[in-house]
Parts: C-alpha cells; sequence; structure tokens
C-alpha cells in the first residue's frame, strides 16, 4: 500500500506524492507531518520507557516554514525528563533550515472512568453525512488521499468525518494519536469562510488536546473558522471518534487577501 513517507534512515524521510500541498502542490501539506512527528516522539518514548509509556496528551507544532517535497530530517529530544510527566520536542529539518517544531506533554495514564465525561458537542453519525470531495475545491495530493463526509452549516462552519486512505509509513505500526493527528491540519479547510481563490488564510501553528484515546478509522470535526478585522484568524474544531469528542484544535491563521 502506498504510504504519505518514505523511511530514509532513523531521521531521514522523504515525501510520496500524497503529501502535496492545498496551497502550493510543490510543497508538503503540513497535516500528514504533524502525524509523522507525533509518530517518532511517541516510537522515540515508547524504546526509552516501554514499562512504563506516557500518553501524548498535548502537542504543540509551530510552523515555520513551508517544506519542500524533499527529504528532510527529524530529531527528537527529551526538554523534561519526568516519571509520570514528560516535554519531549521534535524539529523537523530542510537543509540545515527548521521548518516545523512540535512540543508534545506525556501524561500518566491511569483509571478515571468513574470521573469520565466531557459537555463538549457530539458529532452526527458519518452514515447522515453526505460524502464530499474535498478535491473540489483544494489542488495536493494530500487533499486527495483523504476520504470525507460533510455537513456545511454556515460560511466558516462545517462538521466533517475524515478518513486517510494511506499509512504515515508503509511497514510501520502507527497508533491512533498520531494518526488522528496527521489528519487534524484538515481543519482549516473543511469550513472555509471564502474560497482559497480570494484569500489566503495558512495557519502559523497548530495545538491538540487529547483527553482519551482516539479508536477507528474515521475522525470527526466540527470546525469554527473566524476571521478578524486586522489579518488574523483563528480555526477551532472539537475531535470525535465514533463514541463521541475526546479532544480540541486550534490553529492561528494569517489572513491575506488575493489582488483582484
Amino acid at each position: 500500500m502506498p504510504s504519505y513517507f518514505l523511511r530514509l534512515s532513523e531521521t531521514s524521510f522523504e515525501p510520496t506524492e500524497h503529501v502535496g500541498g492545498a496551497w502550493n502542490p510543490a510543497e508538503q501539506h503540513v497535516a500528514p507531518v504533524l502525524g509523522l512527528l507525533a509518530h517518532l516522539v511517541e516510537a522515540e518514548h515508547g524504546r526509552r520507557r516501554p514499562e512504563a509509556p506516557l500518553a501524548l496528551a498535548r502537542a504543540n507544532f509551530d510552523i515555520l516554514g513551508v517544506i519542500p517535497m524533499d527529504a528532510f530530517d527529524i530529531d527528537v529530544r527529551v526538554l523534561r525528563p519526568g516519571r509520570t510527566i514528560e516535554l519531549v520536542e521534535a524539529t523537523l529539518t530542510h537543509g540545515g533550515r527548521a521548518a516545523l517544531v512540535l512540543r508534545a506533554w506525556m501524561l500518566q495514564q491511569g483509571d478515571t472512568s468513574a470521573l469520565s465525561g466531557s459537555p463538549l458537542p457530539h458529532m452526527p453519525a458519518r452514515e447522515t453525512l453526505p460524502e464530499w470531495s474535498p478535491a473540489d475545491v483544494w489542488p495536493g495530493g494530500a487533499i486527495r488521499s483523504i476520504d470525507a463526509r460533510r455537513e456545511h452549516i454556515a460560511s466558516g462552519r462545517a462538521r466533517c468525518w475524515i478518513r486517510p486512505r494511506h499509512p504515515l509509513l508503509a511497514d510501520e505500526p502507527v497508533s491512533n494519536r498520531a494518526r488522528m493527528l496527521g489528519m487534524t491540519d484538515f481543519a482549516n479547510g473543511i469550513a472555509t469562510r471564502v474560497a482559497p481563490e480570494a484569500a489566503l488564510y495558512p495557519n502559523v501553528d497548530l495545538t491538540a488536546s487529547i483527553f482519551r484515546e482516539p479508536s477507528g478509522e474515521w475522525f470527526g470535526l466540527d470546525t469554527s473558522v473566524s476571521f478578524g478585522s486586522d489579518g488574523t484568524g483563528l480555526t477551532e474544531s472539537v475531535l470525535s471518534d465514533a463514541s463521541g469528542p475526546l479532544g480540541t484544535v486550534s490553529q492561528t491563521l494569517t489572513v491575506r487577501p488575493r489582488a483582484v
């Protein structure tokens, strides 16, 4: 099965055609890369402490620049070691330049089932939403690599179930958390306030908080997009699986109207 990335070495990777970007197909769409960084953080963590693994509970990605459709390197290091809490950083570099940084909080897991619950809104059942082709709105291989069912509610407001058609890496197990994080950046494109021909509105970051283990192949995004009057925007989403909400995603946007 084709994958999003090819592993060249322990720290080097190459994108496949399924990573082509939506703003520029010659650049990588950041969505699959976010999942890859999360996977490498979890893999390093599992090798280092297999007897007492922690869960990736918060992932903060800062997008420092564009990532060409070319080979790149990822370095993982522990910033704050701990028995029950760790802060881990993963940095993607291309040609010696840092392009993407993940800071991940890893937290101890325990039985809190007696306290569990959330007031976050539930997604409609996937089968009730119509099939949607995001490639009708956006270019690039990454957009063409997902299945989607979407309910358009209003300008800048939509609910969508999405499923990746390809694994992040061939023949390498990837957790549901990493696979889901590899889908979260599509949120900014499923609830557009204006058509991409009218304005550029890429995100400069993405922060995801996850409060329980995701399951299944499909992930839900209940998304709202806001534009301010001074060139800044915000995309916020509730993350779900078939069992209900499990976290949130926030993206800060730079909004730039295109010349008419």
